[in-house]
């Protein structure tokens, strides 16, 4: 894909990110670019920021539904349901920066143990779905920003899908994924 073409499509989800949050706020909606990209099937993960703050963060591991209703559903998912946090209110709205990230289809990583596995890992490039026991957790590959060192990145990964960080099981799957990102500018 071209950068031309890359940046209409930034463009594109992220107008469509922030019009689908300002819209429960009765905002005038900013006028839509769009790209053909949005009628086939995508994974987004929706991640607001409010100053220099984790403030939501929803998204699809799997492409199942057109990329334009997945933005868009994300995108309000992270303002208003995500459980970590009490829903977006307006006037946090105006200062929030939405950052889009479309995830390539995610490749399953075989290894023999959690060394082997660890050392598989590619720090700033790979997003890692774990799963076990019927639990599953996943940390983008903007993550590897605030946990760099991948036993720690790894261990934190294990507490989110709901085990201990040293946890280790013959019955681990783990999936690894790139994406491409774009993100609105901070507000002053």
């Amino acid at each position: 894909m071209s950068d031309d073409t890359n940046a209409t499509l930034g463009t594109a989800l992220l107008v469509r990110a922030r019009n689908a949050i300002g819209s429960e706020f009765a905002e005038t909606a900013q006028a839509e670019p769009d790209h053909p990209a949005l009628a086939q099937p995508g994974a987004t993960f929706v991640t607001l920021m409010l100053d220099g703050r984790l403030r939501g963060c929803i998204g699809s591991l799997e492409a199942w539904r057109p990329l334009d209703t997945d933005v868009r559903e994300n995108a309000r998912a992270a303002a208003f349901r995500d459980p970590r946090f009490n829903p977006l209110r307006a006037d946090e709205f105006v200062r929030v920066r939405v950052e889009v990230s479309l995830l390539a289809t995610p490749v399953e990583l075989h290894f023999t143990d959690e060394a082997d596995a660890l050392g598989q890992l590619r720090p700033n490039i790979d997003g890692v779905i774990f799963e076990c026991h019927g639990k599953r957790g996943t940390f983008l590959p903007q993550v590897w920003e605030g946990l760099p060192e991948p036993r720690q990145f790894f261990n934190h990964l294990k507490q989110k899908a709901g085990f201990a960080a040293d946890f280790w099981s013959p019955e681990v799957k783990l999936y690894r994924y790139e994406v491409r990102k774009w993100k609105t500018l901070e507000k002053p």
